[in-house]
């Protein structure tokens, strides 16, 4: 692809955003945003191989301390329960647009092939620290699960409760299927060579080295395949870009 033909698709997509954004109602700033986003997207696409990989690191970089952010102990009771148990009930389900649904302990899921990486962590609020994770890779399940065709997305529903209703709303955030296929996409349940501790995500969180923070998922419940987001809380994708963060937050 040329790159007249490049710049020319890539901002089609930005100004059809932009155009949808109008016609919600939204306002020209809201527009403007919705437009660069889907530029960063577009261009991140064409120009980035699908599996190029975050740097990795050595162990003698791992920060000597790995800040725990946002939510650090949920007070769901379904989470308190599991926590107080170790977490020895938890169960990870792989649910949505997928032929075979999952229902996996975290026994099951170390017992599949794991992948170890260290890598950096980029917040969007500015601080950066580097941590080894272990984990399955998110593609492994989403094999054993079997995606349907229809299925774009792969959300991921959390134990944080926004409310301190029970059966309110949740955290959630959502990826596209070439970062849930990328090789360094992992559900990590080990840190920094131990067992991942609560106040980092445990029993388990995803880790997506090539976006910011806030779209690396922690205390995760359930994985859900969908073809849009028209039917989750606030429409677009997760709870932080429903409230204003852009969706794709790739670096």
């Amino acid at each position: 692809m040329n790159r007249r033909t490049w710049l020319g698709r890539a901002l089609a997509t930005a100004g059809l955003m932009a155009t949808a954004a109008c016609e919600r109602g939204v306002s020209f700033s809201e527009r403007l945003r919705v437009s660069a986003e889907a530029l960063t997207y577009r261009s991140q696409r064409l120009l980035i191989p699908r599996e190029a990989l975050a740097p990795e690191y050595d162990a003698r970089h791992i920060s000597p301390f790995f800040k725990p952010n946002g939510s650090i102990d949920p007070a769901a009771a379904d989470y308190v329960v599991l926590r107080d148990g170790g977490f020895v009930d938890y169960r990870l389900e792989v649910t949505g647009l997928v032929e075979r649904p999952l229902s996996l302990s975290l026994a099951e899921l170390r017992a599949r092939p794991a992948r170890t990486q260290i890598t950096k962590h980029d917040c969007v609020e500015g601080w950066t620290a580097i941590g080894q994770w272990t984990g399955v890779r998110l593609e492994t399940l989403l094999d054993e699960a079997g995606l349907r065709p229809e299925a774009r997305y792969i959300v991921f529903h959390c134990f944080d409760a926004l409310t301190q209703t029970e059966d309110g709303p949740r955290y959630y955030e959502s990826i596209d299927l070439i970062d849930a296929r990328h090789p360094q996409t992992i559900l990590a349940y080990d840190m920094n060579g131990g067992v991942l501790g609560v106040p980092n995500g445990a029993p388990l969180r995803l880790r997506v080295e090539r976006q910011l923070g806030y779209k690396h998922a922690k205390y995760i419940r359930r994985i859900e395949a969908v073809d849009s987001f028209a039917d989750l809380q606030g429409g677009k994708g997760g709870y932080w870009p429903d409230r204003g963060y852009e969706w794709y937050a790739g670096i």
